[in-house]
């Protein structure tokens, strides 16, 4: 237990460091509007993790630690679920809030299934290369 705690520590550093970044850049872009900023952070944080679950984390040489790392470490520290929620009790407009928590979770769960749609062909090739060697 102890030491799957190493890379999800050292993953989570460098996810949340990679949020803030983008955030920086994306508030740039968009004359900080951070509500547009979590959403498109979040989003693109779980069409990684979707990719990565149907995909590469298929193959049964992935190291248990790197998934660790990614999955919880970096991509649990990129996306903000919490951010989201604070931008929610900002709004302070019950429609409105209702709206951007809708669009911002819609997108999430869309971004996800394209991503596991996306890394499936991955998995394949890996499941068709273990029967060929069999």
């Amino acid at each position: 237990m102890k030491k799957n705690l190493l890379p999800v520590a050292i993953g989570g550093a460098i996810g949340t460091a990679l949020r803030i970044l983008l955030d920086i850049m994306l508030s740039l872009i968009f004359f900080t509007m951070s509500l547009v900023s979590l959403m498109v952070i979040n989003a693109i944080g779980s069409f990684l993790l979707g990719f990565l679950v149907a995909g590469i984390w298929t193959r049964p040489k992935t190291p248990h630690w790197m998934k660790l790392a990614v999955g919880p470490g970096v991509l649990g520290g990129f996306t903000t679920f919490s951010g989201v929620m604070l931008q929610a009790l900002l709004i302070q407009n019950p429609w409105t809030t209702a709206g951007y928590l809708a669009l911002s979770i819609g997108m999430s769960l869309f971004a996800a299934l394209l991503g596991m749609w996306v890394g499936t062909p991955f998995a394949k090739k890996s499941i068709t290369k273990r029967r060929v060697k069999r």
